[in-house]
């Protein structure tokens, strides 16, 4: 899967979010760094959504844009 990632300079290196996830975000001192701590963040902010609805009825749907 691919999110977009909103990455921005500051004083202390980098910090980054993903707009798509709300309240996912993650920093580093280098864009790099940022860059895989963000992929780390997304991973575990996926798998505690999957964890919230283990025991509900689901359904997933294809978007297309």
């Amino acid at each position: 899967m691919n999110y977009k990632v909103r990455l921005q300079k500051s004083e202390e290196g980098y910090s980054v979010s993903c707009p798509g996830l709300p309240g996912c975000w993650s920093q580093g001192e280098t864009e790099e760094e940022a860059l895989a701590n963000i992929r780390d963040a997304i991973s575990e902010y996926l798998a505690a959504v999957d964890d919230l609805v283990k025991d509900a009825d689901v359904r997933e749907v294809e978007v297309i844009v």
